[in-house]
């Protein structure tokens, strides 16, 4: 815990923090008040590490939050809440369906010089947007942005606090792909690093574990799921177990990096379950994620019997 309490000393706050806490604090304080559903936290897509204070060179990682968006739509669709802490310009529930490269390819002037969507899309598109539009005038979805690193975990804090009076209502679902390593700002140039200077040479620490904190102060009573992604299939039930053992939360989603779209195992304390997309699922574009999500909901339902009693 003081690791992580010394993280959040070595980072600035995100712009807008305040803004965005209290827009978080009035959808949670709804839900409370309103409504007996569960919340979700959904994480999606990668962090970046500044290597300056003004920042113009960064570390950046893959994910485009592919995951993230898609089981936050799942989510919505058993009826939960969700709170959608994503990366900007990434992925995002609904509009991922969009074209993401060639929009302007799917829209048509008519004579009277309105806009229209291609007829051959147009189907498609209207039932997103009607999910999209259900679920807003429902209130059950608020999206919030981050960029770096730094922003990520004092948003994943500030949410994370947030939810704790909720209880067994809020789950935590931890899908972005969080950095390892950073640049604390006491050791960051200000101004931008000038290539004149001859060969670049990084000293990175180690972002510490924020699962201990989440578990044992900021959500105590909460459905915790995590991640563990690795590219060695050897180690990756030895890897979630250890993550179990040392944080104590509820389930960590092992995948491989190269199958990860189509294989996943659930590991728990009491064993393993794989959960699989089959050739003709594959073919006909049915997500992981859909099966993911119903296996958690399934899961949960059975925690809060359990946490009941």
């Amino acid at each position: 815990m003081a690791e992580a309490v010394d993280f959040f000393n070595k980072t600035s706050e995100p712009p807008g923090f305040q803004v965005k806490c209290d827009k978080i604090n009035e959808f949670c304080r709804d839900h409370r008040t309103c409504r007996d559903i569960p919340i979700v936290l959904v994480t999606s897509g990668g962090t970046t590490v500044p290597l300056e204070g003004n920042t113009v060179r960064f570390i950046d990682n893959f994910s485009i939050g592919t995951r993230g968006s898609a089981s936050a739509e799942y989510f919505l669709d058993q009826g939960y809440a969700v709170i959608f802490l994503h990366r900007a310009r990434s992925l995002q529930p609904f509009a991922r369906h969009l074209p993401q490269t060639h929009l302007l390819d799917i829209l048509q002037i008519q004579p009277d010089g309105c806009l229209q969507v291609r007829e051959e899309e147009s189907q498609k598109i209207a039932k997103v947007v009607e999910r999209y539009h259900s679920v807003m005038r429902e209130g059950r979805l608020l999206l919030v942005d981050f960029t770096s690193l730094g922003d990520y975990l004092h948003l994943l804090r500030a949410t994370s606090r947030i939810l704790n009076p909720l209880g067994k209502r809020a789950i935590l679902y931890l899908a972005a792909a969080v950095s390892d390593f950073y640049i604390p700002v006491d050791k960051m140039p200000e101004h931008k690093i000038q290539s004149s200077n001859g060969p670049l040479q990084l000293s990175l620490e180690l972002v510490p574990k924020m699962l201990e904190a989440l578990v044992k102060h900021w959500l105590q009573e909460a459905y915790i799921v995590s991640f563990k992604l690795e590219t060695n299939p050897d180690l990756l039930i030895g890897k979630a177990r250890q993550a179990l053992n040392k944080y104590g939360h509820q389930l960590v989603i092992g995948n491989i990096l190269t199958t990860r779209k189509h294989s996943v195992v659930m590991v728990t304390q009491n064993g393993e379950e794989s959960i699989q997309l089959n050739s003709g699922e594959i073919t006909a574009g049915v997500e992981i994620e859909t099966k993911i999500v119903e296996n958690i909901v399934t899961r949960y339902n059975k925690f809060c019997e359990e946490q009941s009693h």
